[in-house]
C-alpha cells in the first residue's frame, strides 16, 4: 500500500450515504501521497503528504490543513505490526472472492473484546492491495464500507502540489511530547489503547486553544479533545454511523472523546479523564 503507485474509483458507504471519489496513491524517493477527489457535490480534493492532510473546497477555495501522524491511509490503516495487536484481534483467512474483477483473499479481523469493531478486508492476490473494507458493529451489522470499482497499478503517478500558504483557514498545531504536555490524565483506558500524539491548537474560528490527544490500539484510533466549556456541545453520547462521540464537563472544561469504536469505548475513556494537579 505504501510503496506502489495505483489509482482507481472508490465508493464510500458511510452514515447511510454513498459517495464516489477518484483515488490515487503516488510513491517515489521516499515520498508518499494519497489523493481523493470527489465526483459529486460538495466538490473537494483531499491530499495526504506523509502525515499532513489538506482539504480544498472548490466552492470557496478554502484550504484546511491538519496532521495525521499515526494514520497512513484513507482506506485502511495499521499503525502496528500484526503480531503486536494479536492479543486484541484475531486475523482469519476466510476465503477467496472477486472484487472489481480481481481475485482477492478475504481476511476477517475479529476483536477479542467489546471495545473495538470487527472488519473484513478483501486483498488483491497479486499486488496485495486492499480492494474492499467493511466495518461491523458488535452485533454484526454493517456500519460502513469502502470498495474499489476499478483499480490500476502504474509505474509512476504525478504528485499534487499543495502550498500551505494558499490556505485561507488553517489549524495551527503545536506538537508536544506525550504525556508530559498533557494537562489531564486518562485512567484505565480499554486494553491496548495508548497515547501516541498530542497537539495544542486552535480549531475553526475559535482563538482559544484546544488540546487534542490521539490514542490507538494499533488499528482503531480515538481522539480526545479538551476545551473551555461550550454550551452548544451537549453532554452524553452521540453517534454518526461508525463514529461515536461522548462529551462531559470537567470543572471549567468540556471533554469530548470520539472515534470509530463502540459507544462503550468512548464512554470508558471519557469517564476516566481527570485533571492533573494544577491542570488549570
Amino acid at each position: 500500500m505504501r510503496a506502489l503507485n495505483y489509482e482507481g474509483t472508490v465508493v464510500f458507504l458511510r452514515n447511510g450515504r454513498l459517495e464516489s471519489m477518484k483515488y490515487s496513491h503516488a510513491s517515489a524517493l521516499g515520498r508518499e501521497q494519497e489523493r481523493l477527489v470527489s465526483l459529486n457535490s460538495p466538490l473537494r480534493e483531499i491530499v495526504r503528504n506523509g502525515d499532513q492532510v489538506s482539504c480544498r473546497y472548490n466552492d470557496t477555495q478554502t484550504v484546511v490543513f491538519d496532521q495525521r501522524p499515526f494514520e497512513h491511509s484513507f482506506l485502511v490503516n495499521f499503525s502496528s505490526p500484526l503480531d503486536e495487536i494479536a492479543h486484541l484481534y484475531d486475523f482469519v483467512l476466510s476465503g477467496e472472492e472477486d472484487v472489481a474483477m480481481f481475485p482477492a483473499y478475504v481476511i476477517d479481523i475479529r476483536p477479542k473484546d467489546e471495545f473495538r469493531y470487527a472488519r473484513r478486508i478483501w486483498v488483491e492476490k497479486l499486488q496485495f492491495l486492499p480492494l474492499k473494507v467493511m466495518v461491523y458493529d458488535l452485533n454484526g451489522a454493517l456500519l460502513e464500507q469502502v470498495v474499489f470499482t476499478e483499480q490500476h497499478v502504474k509505474e509512476s503517478l504525478p504528485f499534487s502540489e499543495v502550498n500551505p500558504e494558499d490556505a485561507k483557514s488553517r489549524d495551527r498545531a503545536l506538537k508536544e511530547s506525550v504525556p508530559e504536555a498533557l494537562r489531564f490524565t486518562v485512567a484505565n483506558p480499554p486494553a491496548g489503547f495508548k497515547e501516541v500524539y498530542f497537539a495544542r491548537k486552535t480549531m475553526h474560528d475559535s482563538r482559544l486553544p484546544v488540546e487534542h490527544l490521539r490514542m490507538t490500539d494499533g488499528l482503531a484510533s480515538v481522539s480526545v479533545y479538551m476545551e473551555n466549556k461550550n454550551p452548544e456541545i451537549e453532554s452524553g453520547l452521540r453517534s454518526v454511523g461508525a463514529v461515536n462521540f461522548y462529551s462531559r464537563n470537567l470543572d471549567d472544561y468540556q471533554v469530548t472523546v470520539m472515534g470509530e469504536v463502540p459507544p462503550l469505548t468512548v464512554k470508558t475513556i471519557a469517564e476516566g479523564i481527570g485533571l492533573k494537579s494544577g491542570g488549570r
